[in-house]
């Protein structure tokens, strides 16, 4: 099956060429890894499920960078329901994010944030999604529940999807 993972805080606070990234995951023993664009996204083919997946890249990438590296671990599948989901569909896809978590995002996610100034925030199934009017650039905005997620345009999460459902 094809994955993506989608890494955390890579070259914003872990510098991590996208070249160790691929030896990496072929050390890993995850199959025709590929990278898209130098922020994180790693596509690959495993027979692994996605626990055992995320488990082995974690301990992996902890083990190359010196500190913890999440990982959010998706099917290309899954991120083309991302896509089709997005209730921000109607806006500019590099000012809609998606924030992918491990789990459900909390309902208080909608009320439990600081510094909004025009930003929407929504709710899906493992993320949240977040129209910022400005640009993500510009928002000081601060959603406590997406804090150990990591964050995505919805340009970048099609082509993702479509990468992923190419192979």
């Amino acid at each position: 099956m094809t994955y993506v993972a989608l890494l955390r805080a890579i070259n914003a606070g872990v510098k991590l060429p996208m070249a160790d990234l691929k030896a990496l995951a072929l050390e890993l023993g995850f199959e025709a890894p590929r990278t898209y664009i130098a922020s994180g996204n790693l596509l690959f083919e495993s027979s692994l499920d996605e626990p055992a997946i995320k488990q082995r890249l974690e301990e992996g990438l902890r083990q190359l960078v010196g500190k913890p590296v999440a990982a959010m671990i998706r099917t290309g599948r899954e991120l083309a329901a991302v896509t089709a989901a997005n209730p921000f569909a109607g806006e500019v896809g590099n000012k809609v994010a998606a924030i992918f978590l491990d789990r459900e995002p909390p309902a208080s996610a909608l009320t439990d944030h600081r510094h909004r100034t025009g930003e929407q925030i929504a709710l899906g199934v493992r993320e949240l999604y977040v129209f910022y009017p400005e640009g993500m650039g510009q928002s000081r905005l601060v959603i406590p529940a997406a804090a150990t997620g990591t964050a995505r345009n919805l340009n970048t999460v099609a082509k993702l999807a479509a990468l992923a459902g190419a192979r």
